[in-house]
Formats: C-alpha cells, sequence, structure tokens
C-alpha cells in the first residue's frame, strides 16, 4: 500500500478527500487491514472552515502557539478579575492581544483558496474566526484542532474572548455623594467584575457589528466583481457584433458589386441581339 496514513486526508486541497479516501480504504482492504478500511471509510470530509483550520495547524505553527499562549493569558486575566484580584484594563489588555493573534490566523485563511479558486467567502472566515478563538479558550477545543484533522467548526460558549472590545460609553459622571454610596453598595470587586461583564457586552456587539460589516463588504466586491464581468461581456459581445456587422457590410458591397456587373454582361448581351 502507499505511504498515505489516515490523517493525511485532511491536509489534502479538499475536492480530493473522497476520492482519496477511497483510494486509501481500497489499499487498506487490499492489505488486509479492515478494521483500519472501515474506520477510513467512516472519516467525513470536513467542511470548508474545518477544512482551512487544518491547513492553518499544518502550516502556521508559530502563529497558533501565539494564540495559545495570548488565550491563557487571557483566561488567566478573566479568572482574576472574577476573583477580585485583577482589574478591567489588564482583561482588556489580554483580550486585545488574543483578538491580535485570531486575526493573524484570519488573514492567513485569507490566501487559502476553494477547490473553485475562489477566495473564502465571509461566512467561512468568520467561522475559521470562531473556531481559532475557541481554539485559544478551551483546552478539549485546542486538543481536537491540534490533531488538523477537524471535521466541523467549533465555537466558544461562555465567558471568554468576547471580551475583546472596546472600552464601553463613558457614562455621564454621577454627583459625589450619589458616587460614595454606590461605592458603599458595589464593594471594588463587585465594580470590577461589572466592569468585566460590561466590557464583555460591548466587545460582543461589536464583534457582531464588524462581522456583519466584514459580510456586507464581501458580498459588495463580490456585486462589484459581477458587474465588472457583465460589462466585460456586454464590451467583448459589441465588438463581436460590430466585426460581424462589418462583415456583413463587406458581405453586402460585394454581393451588390457582382449583381450590378451581372446585369451590365445581361444588357450588353441583350444589346448584341438585337
Amino acid at each position: 500500500m502507499g505511504t498515505m496514513e489516515p490523517d493525511d486526508l485532511y491536509g489534502l486541497p479538499l475536492e480530493r478527500f473522497v476520492p482519496e479516501r477511497a483510494a486509501l480504504a481500497r489499499a487498506l482492504r487490499a492489505d488486509g487491514q479492515r478494521q483500519q478500511a472501515a474506520n477510513v471509510v467512516g472519516s467525513r470530509k470536513p467542511t470548508v472552515a474545518a477544512w482551512a483550520v487544518n491547513q492553518l495547524v499544518r502550516t502556521q505553527g508559530r502563529a497558533l502557539a501565539s494564540l495559545y499562549d495570548a488565550g491563557d493569558k487571557l483566561r488567566e486575566a478573566q479568572a482574576d478579575v472574577l476573583a477580585g484580584r485583577g482589574d478591567a484594563r489588564a482583561l482588556r489588555l489580554a483580550a486585545d492581544r488574543e483578538r491580535v493573534a485570531v486575526d493573524a490566523l484570519v488573514i492567513a485563511a485569507r490566501g487559502l483558496l476553494t477547490s473553485e479558486g475562489h477566495e473564502l467567502s465571509a461566512s467561512v472566515i468568520d467561522r475559521v474566526a470562531d473556531t481559532m478563538h475557541a481554539a485559544a479558550l478551551d483546552d478539549d477545543v485546542r486538543a481536537t484542532v491540534r490533531q488538523g484533522r477537524l471535521e466541523r467548526e467549533l465555537r466558544h460558549v461562555g465567558f471568554g474572548a468576547d471580551a475583546a472590545g472596546p472600552a464601553p460609553a463613558l457614562r455621564r459622571r454621577a454627583k459625589p455623594k450619589a458616587r460614595r454610596q454606590e461605592t458603599a453598595a458595589h464593594p471594588p470587586g463587585d465594580q470590577e467584575h461589572g466592569e468585566a461583564q460590561r466590557i464583555a457586552q460591548a466587545a460582543k456587539a461589536a464583534r457582531t457589528d464588524e462581522s456583519r460589516a466584514r459580510r456586507l463588504a464581501a458580498d459588495a466586491q463580490r456585486a462589484a466583481r459581477a458587474a465588472q464581468e457583465r460589462r466585460e461581456r456586454a464590451a467583448l459581445a459589441l465588438r463581436d457584433a460590430d466585426a460581424a456587422l462589418a462583415q456583413a457590410q463587406a458581405q453586402a458591397e460585394a454581393a451588390n458589386d457582382v449583381h450590378r456587373r451581372a446585369q451590365e454582361e445581361l444588357t450588353r448581351r441583350a444589346e448584341g441581339l438585337s
């Protein structure tokens, strides 16, 4: 049998997954490894987003190490805030670092092409970013992603890197007395926790807006490219029509010349007979 291993299927171009899976299963059966062949047949073809993540695992080791480190630091900052030891600024800095690490991998993913030679769609890129974000914050997801044979994209659920975002808008300055009363009613630990929650809410809204804007921009770019292609096809069709018209006119003029000469010849012969 060949040297391909089951894990190698997930590093192939996506359109080759199914035929290579079938070939590998046949080779394993021919080699007497029926259970391994059955396992290969049961391997699911990855989604486009999962395929992109698998390619990043194989090619972006340094960027992934930075992502995991940033995710660990973010979790530590979150734990400190929830325990009353940290502050919102440290959480924001850790969240910003994690977001930058995710963005670096998203940029690499944008360089990948589909089997048709097209760029990955905005929705696929969003799912890649969600999976990278989940790998940064969840040990189980990270272990799964590291295998490089992801079949479906993953998401992180809970208080996580959704804290990566701008600080919420400042409220109106409270009166000194009211501020003292608020401080007495809410100890510093509760205030930090509440600030972290507000950061998370603001960040979630910001990420949603950014994702929506990215999709709208991608849709607009695709529409612009389609319009440009239609314009080019129309221009080409117009040139072809102009050329066909010129050829038809030339043929018509030539036919008129032949007809005129035939009439002249007919007239001369008629005069000769008279």
